[in-house]
């Protein structure tokens, strides 16, 4: 039997409905982005200005305070610029996303189905349903806010029974919850962003950052990142902050990649938070021998405050070779994916 014809058998006799040849195979081929109005959060994502957020799991994880939940509304507000007719599956166990936060990022609540969860259990059944029911071509996102906190159902039944004993069961019940979902996620053409906590190594000179949830959390992202913080003060005091997302597991980025990404009180995101030192480092942009000036784009020198400007770095995108030298310093090889010309500016 000639391989086509063998081919072509085996094909139709599958059982699967997404079953294909792999050259012409929608699920292996097309990986849609979904790109954010931030450069750099884009290259956090993909390695590519120009890329974004794709299916799969990405994990955002951190201490306290350090924006993660921002980030995830980031997630929900661009995926839902995209297709404005889609629907975010918002999954809240911590109840600290305000009516506020949804207007900051100009989320419709119409597009949310708020679905409160108290333990892991209510969100492995709740997840499981909703996934049955949905299609591939069906515009939904998952926003899970968070997991790192989330009991197991008997660690709550066993402190209702005034049991002390420590509970063994929810990594594993986490790790449950993964090994279910994950498979289906991409195949259904759905993002997912879920927010987690780390907690410090014990018993080393110096600890590393450790993801919470267990192996199966882990295992099951395509991408993590790891936010860290340090402020941003000037002479009228403290104005924000510049989170670093540290890329600790990705198929798109090289891991150990850290990316600022600067929020101030006053206006929110700096979109283009990150850009400048790339533009430095790749000689994009000219230190003067007189401190504080710089050119760039082969104009006349000026400060950084003059520079710094949409306008500059729109005509630095569309002009130069910038979009490749960000690619080929933070991308880690070729990926399969559905490289769209979104204008990010």
């Amino acid at each position: 039997m000639k391989k086509n014809a063998l081919r072509d058998k085996l094909l139709k006799n599958s059982t699967l409905e997404l079953a294909s040849v792999l050259s012409e195979s929608e699920v292996y081929h097309q990986r849609e982005l979904i790109t954010t109005p931030v450069p750099m959060v884009n290259v956090a994502l993909s390695g590519m200005i120009d890329g974004g957020l794709m299916a799969g799991i990405l994990m955002i994880t951190g201490n306290s305070k350090n924006f993660k939940t921002g980030f995830g509304l980031l997630m929900a507000q661009s995926y839902l610029t995209k297709y404005p007719d889609g629907v975010v599956l918002f999954y809240d166990s911590e109840f600290g996303t305000n009516e506020s936060y949804f207007q900051t990022f100009g989320i419709s609540q119409d597009s949310i189905i708020h679905s409160p969860i108290t333990n892991v259990d209510e969100l492995q059944h709740d997840l499981a349903v909703q996934l049955e029911s949905i299609s591939r071509g069906d515009r939904v996102m998952i926003l899970v806010d968070s997991i790192g906190n989330l009991a197991s159902k008997k660690e709550v039944d066993d402190a209702i029974k005034g049991s002390d004993k420590a509970d063994m069961t929810r990594a594993k019940k986490i790790k449950s919850v993964f090994r279910m979902a994950t498979p289906q996620f991409v195949p259904k053409n759905i993002p997912v962003v879920v927010i987690n906590h780390i907690y410090k190594e014990i018993g080393t000179m110096y600890p590393r950052d450790i993801v919470s949830g267990g192996t199966g959390a882990y295992l099951s992202a395509n991408d993590i990142w790891i936010v860290g913080r340090q402020q941003d003060k000037d002479d009228d005091g403290l104005q924000g902050y510049n989170f670093v997302i540290k890329i600790e597991k990705s198929r798109t980025v090289k891991e150990g990649s850290k990316i600022p990404i600067n929020v101030r009180h006053d206006h929110g995101i700096n979109k283009w938070s990150g850009l400048w030192e790339n533009a430095l480092d790749g000689g994009f942009i000219v230190p003067n021998s007189r401190k504080g000036y710089y050119s760039a784009l082969g104009g006349a020198l000026a400060t950084r405050k003059q520079l710094d400007n949409d306008a500059m770095w729109e005509e630095m995108i569309k002009s130069t070779d910038f979009l490749q030298y960000i690619e080929k310093k933070y991308q880690l090889g070729s990926a399969p994916i559905l490289k769209e010309q979104v204008a990010v500016v």
